[in-house]
């Protein structure tokens, strides 16, 4: 038997008020891409939290990015193994289908992830230590940039660089993609790490020749 129950009342509300305002403001466009496929120019890989909305951000509409979510915005490191890697293959896609000239790692703050990873670190997270924790096998890709906060002394500013840390890593990541190196050396594909801070709305964009991030 499946279990699926019809959507929520105000779901439907609200799918029903887009259909007749929105969609219908715009049906000539919507019929264009659904003709015509997608043809976005940057693949965006941010957090599945609620609060990380990337079209508002960027005032994008329908058709402009490729958005792929998951837990703390990561890239796991190329693995040929056959396994089900839907970020890999999200990527994949991407890159040599879609062929966007832009991949962008959004990283935000308060990241529930994250602040799992550094308590798995701290020993304070026993039941993110189990095999069978997806999130905390998820998070290992994060933890040997644990090493570069441990000095921090202020809580909050240690969770915010391991946040940004988390940005980094996936940058270094991608490029461990023979397709997405080979975009990239041919120059026609350029990797983009940001930070956004969900509370006052500011945004910092990582600059690998000094290392920080940067107001953009």
């Amino acid at each position: 038997m499946i279990h699926a129950r019809p959507l929520p009342n105000y779901l439907v509300h609200r799918y029903q008020g887009w259909k007749a305002t929105t969609y219908k403001e715009n049906q000539v466009w919507y019929r264009r891409l659904a003709s015509e496929g997608q043809h976005p120019r940057a693949m965006v890989i941010s957090c599945c939290d609620s609060r990380v909305h990337v079209t508002s951000i960027f005032g994008a509409d329908s058709g402009e990015f490729f958005i792929h979510r998951n837990i703390a915005n990561l890239v796991p490191p190329f693995e040929a193994d056959g396994n089900r890697h839907g970020t890999s293959a999200a990527l994949e896609y991407a890159v040599t289908v879609l062929k966007v000239a832009h991949v962008i790692v959004l990283g935000h703050s308060q990241c529930g992830g994250v602040k799992g990873c550094m308590d798995m670190c701290e020993g304070k997270a026993p039941q993110l230590e189990s095999n069978d924790s997806f999130v905390g096998r998820w998070m290992d890709i994060l933890r040997p940039k644990y090493e570069l906060v441990t000095k921090i002394e202020d809580e909050k500013e240690k969770i915010r660089a391991l946040e940004q840390h988390a940005v980094v890593a996936s940058l270094e990541n991608l490029m461990s993609f023979p397709f997405v190196r080979s975009a990239v050396e041919s120059e026609t594909l350029s990797l983009h790490g940001l930070w956004t801070e969900i509370g006052e709305g500011g945004l910092e964009s990582y600059d690998p020749s000094k290392g920080i991030f940067l107001p953009v």
